[in-house]
């Protein structure tokens, strides 16, 4: 199977440099390779110091660039549902110009240039592709776009499918405004069907995502986020890339003050991202360009690692959620490292339960068996969400504690709230008992 790596990171601490240098370096080891960008900033050019078409361009023995048209993808994905939308608004006066405009659905057009990273890796031509990501904020953005359109598309397009076979005639004869037709819904499902294969794709055993940093203290911190974030949305993480080191040997005053600056940094960088490699990369005078330099920066940064090989639990901070149970209680558990009670809300909603961590959020769906029971309990210890469902017999609802309250008490919390439950049922009983 075709190995996927994705890099990000905050914007200019180089991770077009690390993916190209990594793309580099994998076609010299003599893998068939291709490197692109979702970053509509397209820096792959400039690193490589030469001209990058729209589909994949030679540019050393074994090495492919290709420079992904985001507006192509887009429009092939996204073409018959906008057409759609801009009929209506037109029906009801809108500006052909504002339509336009709002038809545009955010984030599509990164989201979709992904499909060509899944056609790509389908045709088997490749051995390893290397994803050039945009800043991380975009990142996520884009990587958490295919579970928020699923969502919608299941429970909102497939009832409106159903709705608009049976009253189209009368609501056409009605109503001057157009009625979506089967090529707006099949647009809808083909859509559905591409994000679905992004998502299995990136979330799968051969992808992987390396975020890139430099030793600052406000750029660790966005990356600490990232990893958080990224596993919330299942994602495997498995490197840190530590950009722009300064070489402590014949340093003068002033480098040995950021040598001891930086040292600090990265062995908070290192207890973070444990058990993660860190592959370090020294400060240098200019910025490698072309395919030696390219190839020089990333034997020197990966040393004798060998930065292909697929990932696996231990190299890696990604564990898949699983369910564990007494034979009673089940206890969901999935992975959310660095994570703080603070920055954590759980809700439940009918068959799904919301995770959110700071601004982003994941709608989980339940499987049968917990759906069934009700929260009991919620904890976030050592980088793991657990959260416990009980049968609806057994225990009462939990309302699970937000950012106000100390997500660690959750569990006390409910089974307090569990005993109270009984012995207000024992006092009724009783009481019952006694009017008689």
């Amino acid at each position: 199977m075709t190995r996927v790596l994705l890099y990000t990171g905050k914007g200019g601490v180089g991770k077009t440099t690390s993916a190209a240098g990594t793309a580099t370096l994998a076609a010299l080891r003599g893998l068939r390779t291709l490197v692109l960008s979702t970053d509509a900033s397209h820096s792959l050019s400039d690193a490589f110091d030469s001209e990058v078409g729209l589909e994949p361009t030679e540019i050393d023995d074994l090495l492919f660039v290709q420079q992904i048209d985001a507006q192509r993808r887009f429009e092939r994905s996204w073409g018959d549902i906008q057409a759609y939308l801009r009929s209506v608004l037109h029906m009801v006066g809108v500006d052909p110009i504002e339509a336009e405009e709002l038809t545009v659905l955010p984030g599509a057009e990164e989201v979709l240039a992904l499909l060509e990273v899944r056609d790509h890796v389908r045709s088997g031509r490749w051995d390893v592709i290397v994803v050039d990501c945009a800043p991380t904020a975009e990142t996520l953005r884009l990587l958490a776009l295919p579970d928020a359109l699923n969502w919608y598309m299941e429970r909102i397009f497939n009832a409106e499918r159903k709705v608009m076979r049976t009253f189209r005639p009368f609501l056409s004869r009605s109503s001057s405004i157009p009625m979506p037709d089967d090529t707006v819904f099949d647009a809808l499902r083909r859509l559905q069907s591409d994000l679905s294969d992004i998502r299995a794709l990136l979330a799968g055993p051969d992808a992987s995502v390396r975020l890139v940093l430099t030793p600052e203290a406000v750029v660790v911190a966005e990356a600490r986020r990232s990893l958080t974030r990224l596993s919330l949305y299942g994602y495997r993480v498995d490197g840190v890339v530590a950009n722009r080191v300064f070489p402590a040997a014949g340093a003068d005053t002033w480098r040995r003050q950021w040598v001891a600056a930086q040292r600090g940094i990265l062995e908070e960088v290192a207890d973070s991202f444990r058990p993660l490699p860190i592959w370090e990369s020294p400060y240098r005078v200019c910025e490698p360009v072309g395919v030696e330099e390219l190839a020089a920066f990333a034997v020197e940064m990966y040393g004798g690692d060998d930065p292909f090989a697929r990932a696996t639990e231990e190299t890696s901070l990604w564990v898949d959620r699983h369910i564990d149970t007494d034979g009673r209680t089940y206890t969901l558990t999935m992975p959310l490292p660095l994570a703080s009670a603070s920055e954590l809300e759980l809700a439940r909603h009918g068959d799904e339960l919301i995770i959110t961590v700071g601004s982003y959020r994941r709608v989980l769906p339940l499987p049968a068996a917990l759906a069934r029971g009700v929260v009991a309990g919620a904890r976030l210890d050592d980088g793991r969400l657990q959260v416990r469902f009980a049968p609806r017999e057994v225990a009462r609802p939990v309302e699970i504690p937000s950012a106000a309250g100390p997500l660690e008490s959750a569990s006390e919390l409910a089974q307090g709230l569990t005993a109270e439950y009984h012995a207000k049922q024992e006092a009724r009983e009783a009481a019952i008992g006694e009017g008689r």
